[in-house]
């Protein structure tokens, strides 16, 4: 049974536990991963060895449980409703497909490329220009719909744009990565980059779906509530768990060149602010409302850094510098967001009254 998109389009009341403080987990996940990457290397190994087709098969199931529970917030109904903010859907999908992933791999070419090269290990700096590139390909999913209620966005709207962001990533995640790479580059493994996108979108999407419509067609949207609250913690409990795997097999290197991180976050960073004000004042000066130019701008700046982390191990190996470069993505995600909610609320009556004229 298919609902109308106000019966679904309601984000969460506020941000959890895990949620608020993601950075600091993902801070002591850097530290237990080293440390547990000194204590049982051999563990990790066993871990890196458990593979089929180039498919690490402990993080494939870690990122099921990771992206199920996101996708089972997504009402594709809500398509319909698509039309009644074209302006604001129009400015995201824009920066979403049309500047971010470029932007980011501009911004990598010119930092790690070239600026921070000298102080980054030679031989993983490409690795590192293709995560910043795979972190910006996907935009985000779950964490909109806490961004948007702390901006008090319109719901419909933003419920809308994420699913017509999912079925636009379907098709067109794998060609826009596999461009960008090639133009850094760097060789392009299409048949694990196909295959991710069938185990990590493809088939997420259509489990998340029917599992969608098999509780609200039994026990309606508060069935469909509670199964989300039970699995909301497993998500980013699989989410630590594979940082932790991460930094196990990156110790060595992090140790060795702790500045690595901090470099890494410098393009990240700039990305995040460059496409969150290019969408806000695009949204201004096309006469969108402030609820939905609010959600536009973070929708516009945030990554799907789930699907990029499965990526980037599925394309590189769990201990390259790709997967390094979008665990950054994570470290930095909530306090930037954070950030640009402060930021679009502040500055309300600048935009109205520029939105009005």
């Amino acid at each position: 049974m298919t609902q109308h998109p106000s019966q679904s389009a309601a984000p969460p009341a506020a941000m959890g536990l895990f949620e608020r403080y993601l950075s600091v987990w993902v801070g002591l996940c850097i530290f237990a991963g080293i440390g547990l990457g000194h204590l049982a290397p051999g563990l990790f190994s066993a871990i890196a060895a458990a593979e089929v087709a180039r498919v690490n098969l402990v993080v494939a199931v870690l990122v099921w449980l990771m992206i199920v529970p996101m996708l089972l917030k997504i009402d594709f109904g809500a398509l319909g409703s698509v039309r009644q903010h074209w302006k604001g859907v129009g400015v995201t999908l824009f920066i979403n497909w049309g500047v971010k992933p470029f932007s980011m791999a501009a911004l990598g070419a010119f930092f790690i490329g070239w600026l921070f090269a000298p102080m980054l290990p030679e031989g993983q700096i490409s690795s590192y220009i293709a995560g910043l590139i795979l972190l910006a390909a996907a935009p985000c999913t779950a964490m909109v719909f806490v961004w948007s209620n702390l901006c008090e966005g319109e719901p419909h709207y933003t419920l809308s744009q994420v699913a017509l962001n999912d079925v636009i990533m379907v098709f067109a995640f794998a060609p826009l990565v596999g461009l960008l790479l090639g133009v850094a580059s760097i060789t392009v493994p299409w048949d694990t980059l196909l295959l991710s996108v069938v185990l990590y979108i493809v088939i997420p999407v259509v489990v998340a779906q029917l599992l969608r419509a098999r509780l609200v067609s039994t026990g309606g949207e508060a069935a469909l509530a509670r199964v989300q609250a039970r699995l909301g913690p497993v998500s980013l409990v699989a989410l630590l768990a594979t940082l932790i795997l991460l930094f196990g097999f990156q110790g060595e290197q992090i140790i060795a060149q702790p500045l690595v991180i901090a470099l890494l976050a410098v393009p990240i960073l700039i990305q995040v602010y460059f496409n969150a004000g290019l969408a806000y004042w695009l949204s201004r000066r096309f006469g969108v409302a402030w609820c939905v130019a609010a959600p536009a701008a973070l929708i516009g700046a945030s990554n799907f850094f789930e699907l990029a982390v499965a990526a980037a191990i599925s394309l590189f190996g769990i201990d390259s510098g790709a997967a390094l470069a979008t665990v950054v993505g994570v470290l930095v995600e909530v306090p930037v967001m954070l950030s640009v909610v402060a930021i679009v609320k502040r500055t309300r009556g600048w935009y109205e009254a520029g939105a009005a004229a």
